[in-house]
């Protein structure tokens, strides 16, 4: 993404939303201090550019409580499923006991790559430290792919088209998270 085509979704958003200056590099560096993330270039570029306001996009300027909650809301999610008899494939054979159950599911989340909120429960990985990530939606175990990255997804879920270039790098295979996806 170029600092060109994040002003241009950013425009295209402006119809419909509320957009505030975007988040200077102290700012950036600090929501990702205080929330222990790194956010990939093409989202930090977005958010350098402006940042779209309303209470289900994260305001990672006044860094309150609730980005934390939506950082969590992944593994609360799937956890919430397990409880209630749901068992993901991707999470290998089903331990007996409920808690090695919760902390196997714990653990495998955990170790996947972060998820951060982008809008309401949608989320782009932190990992790889790439441009080209693509977007989930994350709804408890029900994940799907929103979008193949920040540009496409942005697109579809405000239903607006721009111009771009294929992107080689996105559409890219996010561990555990596509296992998950490939299931449904």
């Amino acid at each position: 993404m170029t600092a060109s085509e994040a002003d241009a979704l950013l425009s295209a958003l402006a119809r419909t939303i509320a957009i505030a200056p975007g988040l200077s590099d102290d700012e950036l560096h600090e929501a990702e201090r205080t929330f222990s993330i790194r956010f990939p270039p093409d989202l930090r570029l977005f958010l350098s550019r402006g940042l779209p306001a309303g209470d289900r996009f994260p305001d990672w300027r006044a860094r309150d409580a609730t980005i934390d909650e939506r950082l969590r809301w992944p593994e609360e999610g799937i956890l919430f499923d397990v409880d209630q008899g749901l068992w993901p494939a991707a999470l290998g054979q089903k331990p007996a006991d409920a808690a090695q159950a919760r902390a196997q599911v714990s653990a495998a989340v955990r170790a996947a790559p972060r998820l951060i909120p982008v809008f309401s429960h949608r989320y782009l990985p932190a990992e790889p430290l790439r441009a080209g990530n693509p977007v989930f939606s994350v709804s408890q175990s029900d994940i799907i792919r929103y979008g193949d990255d920040l540009t496409s997804y942005l697109q579809h879920e405000f239903g607006f088209r721009l111009p771009r270039e294929p992107d080689p790098d996105s559409g890219r295979r996010i561990r555990f998270w596509d296992d998950i996806v490939d299931e449904g």
